[in-house]
């Protein structure tokens, strides 16, 4: 499964909100040193109930707007 998200960074907790076609997923990890990615990655994987080396980012690594790959 591939999505596309929007990731917000340093809110105040976890949420994840599906807007318009689009995932918004707000995370309390700030954008330094990779640490928003990781927290994304945890948070994809507590939400689907897959493995955290189950999902991988495809796209957008620097940027808030990301595209994910769930496999199985």
């Amino acid at each position: 499964m591939i999505i596309d998200v929007k990731v917000i960074p340093g809110s105040r907790k976890n949420a994840f909100v599906e807007e318009a076609g689009m995932y918004k997923i707000h995370l309390t990890a700030p954008a330094v040193d990779g640490k928003a990615n990781a927290a994304l990655i945890a948070f994809v994987a507590e939400h689907w109930a897959a493995r955290k080396s189950h999902i991988k980012i495809i796209k957008g690594l620097k940027s808030r707007f990301k595209t994910i790959m769930i496999s199985d």
